[in-house]
């Protein structure tokens, strides 16, 4: 059977809000109540990616993976042709197991059995979009690799911090996802909340970021 690997929330009622030229011109809801936000959480990723680069960390995202995460993650012939362009577009096909998880354990074709799934002929990075929160998952944990730091530290000092986002948000992994990195254990965290954990947030927070963004 399936278990949660990490934190979840109950759902409060919807909140919202439409901001122009910087003003907030609508808003619904409680724009302070921390919320599970799922797949959003890959645009927070995302950010930590650009800011490795920005940052020389990874010196362009058509590098291959395996250059930076030596650990096995990306052996292999298949694996061993991800990039970082391939993780960040959902088109890596990533094979293996992440913290106990099948990649394709996750959206798997639902006519399909357990060796259908396992065996299944893959595609060649770069060449076939999958949205899969384990491949995410994947992208978190080369990304923790090249910071060597917690990626909500990072997230918090670099960006949530300068835009004036509150205390209040949070950005979790998984229960098992602890990694010695350095001597420290840091928490990998999740890219979605299909097995729990990823972004906590409020509304104003999130829109802080959509602001940044947008400018």
């Amino acid at each position: 059977g399936h278990a949660l690997q990490g934190p979840t929330k109950e759902r409060g009622g919807p909140a919202g809000m439409i901001l122009k030229d910087g003003y907030i011109v609508a808003q619904w809801g409680d724009l302070e109540r921390v919320d599970m936000t799922f797949s959003v959480t890959k645009s927070y990723l995302s950010t930590m990616a650009g800011l490795a680069l920005e940052d020389g960390l990874i010196h362009a995202v058509q590098d291959p993976v395996k250059d930076y995460v030596w650990d096995g993650t990306f052996e292999g012939e298949h694996n061993g042709k991800i990039t970082w362009e391939h993780l960040l577009h959902q088109t890596s096909d990533w094979s293996g197991t992440l913290f106990g998880l099948y990649d394709w354990a996750d959206r798997p074709d639902r006519e399909g059995t357990f060796d259908e799934w396992r065996y299944r002929e893959l595609h060649e990075p770069g060449t076939h979009f999958k949205y899969n929160d384990v491949r995410v998952n994947v992208l978190a944990y080369s990304l923790l690799q090249v910071w060597r730091r917690p990626l909500p530290q990072v997230l918090k000092e670099r960006i949530m911090d300068p835009i004036g986002a509150s205390t209040t948000w949070r950005w979790y992994g998984y229960d098992n996802t602890w990694v010695n990195m350095d001597g420290v254990e840091m928490q990998s965290v999740s890219g979605g909340g299909h097995h729990g954990g990823g972004i906590f947030i409020n509304t104003l927070d999130h829109a802080r970021l959509g602001l940044l963004f947008a400018r």
